[in-house]
């Protein structure tokens, strides 16, 4: 059953990753495609890292994110965050409980521009960084 809701998470990342590949991108918004990697702070453990971004209302922005870890291992979950325009930059916080084979709740806290994106992220037994750009 896990690997079912693996795999199907893989293909909704992947059909929504070529659809936003279709639409320009924003010059003044946070939303599209972003790829970059994750770090974890405390086993060191890090991987390629995607995300379409899409907006629900004007303070709610959905968060599609696909991860990968030892080139082998996929992830990809959603998390639904406030999001604050501040001049050119966005703030940004939500949370998302991942199910304990994953680590249960996490905490995501960033800032992004439309070219540059950095959040944090933390649960109960890791914590780590996002750092991604515009492909």
């Amino acid at each position: 059953m896990v690997l079912g809701t693996v795999l199907s998470g893989c293909s909704t990342f992947h059909r929504e990753w070529k659809q936003a590949a279709t639409q320009p991108t924003p010059s003044d918004d946070i939303t599209g495609r972003w790829q970059g990697t994750w770090q974890s702070e405390v086993t060191g453990h890090h991987g390629t890292l995607g995300c379409v971004v899409s907006k629900e209302s004007p303070e709610k922005y959905r968060f599609l994110y696909h991860a990968t870890w030892k080139k082998i291992f996929h992830g990809t979950y959603t998390v639904v965050e406030e999001v604050q325009r501040k001049g050119n930059a966005f703030e940004m916080n939500g949370s998302a409980d991942l199910g304990t084979v994953y680590g249960g709740r996490y905490q995501y806290d960033g800032q992004a521009t439309p070219t540059n994106f950095f959040s944090t992220y933390r649960a109960k037994e890791d914590h780590g960084t996002f750092l991604m750009t515009r492909p």
